[in-house]
């Protein structure tokens, strides 16, 4: 993995993104900080900010579940069983893990996504996620993220407005 812009550009492209707010997540981010789980309709809100198209599927899996789920998550020790346990729920795959780890979990994550690794000359599909990879790609995002001094969400936006932008100069 490697950048394919320069890294000081990073921090501009973050304050040009602009898909939407975090700022309907903030609340239940510190909620789920605070109890170490998520509700259902907490967890249905995630997974809308991340894939709206998800909403029905996740809507299906039963509250107690999402509980249980989300609190080993959140607890235990080992990454891997950290992002994989969250896969278990219905309509959630590693992108929408990600995210709820990079938003409800006390250490950084950063949201995997086809639109970051894009901006990283990674080509690999949303079906061909694992562990492996999504180890690769976080410790190269927290790298990034302590050698540029900034945080994994401006990291992340960073990675995502490339390819908006990249692809609004293809277009023209």
């Amino acid at each position: 993995m490697e950048l394919i812009f320069k890294k000081k550009e990073l921090k501009l492209l973050a304050e040009r993104y602009e898909y939407q707010s975090d700022d309907i997540l903030n609340e239940i981010t510190l909620s789920a900080k605070c109890k170490k789980y998520l509700t259902k309709e907490e967890f249905i809100k995630f997974c809308y900010w991340k894939t709206p198209r998800s909403k029905p599927k996740v809507a299906k899996n039963d509250a107690d579940f999402i509980k249980e789920i989300t609190e080993i998550s959140f607890v235990t020790k080992s990454d891997k069983l950290r992002i994989e346990i969250l896969t278990l729920l219905d309509g959630v795959r590693w992108p929408t893990a990600s995210t709820i780890l990079h938003f409800c979990h006390e250490e950084e994550f950063p949201i995997i996504d086809f639109r970051a690794l894009f901006s990283l000359n990674c080509n690999v599909k949303p079906h061909n996620y694992n562990y492996s990879f999504w180890q690769k790609y976080t410790n190269y995002c927290r790298m990034l993220s302590k050698e540029l001094k900034l945080d994994l969400r401006t990291i992340d936006r960073g990675l995502w407005q490339y390819l908006k932008e990249y692809s609004r100069k293809k277009q023209k």
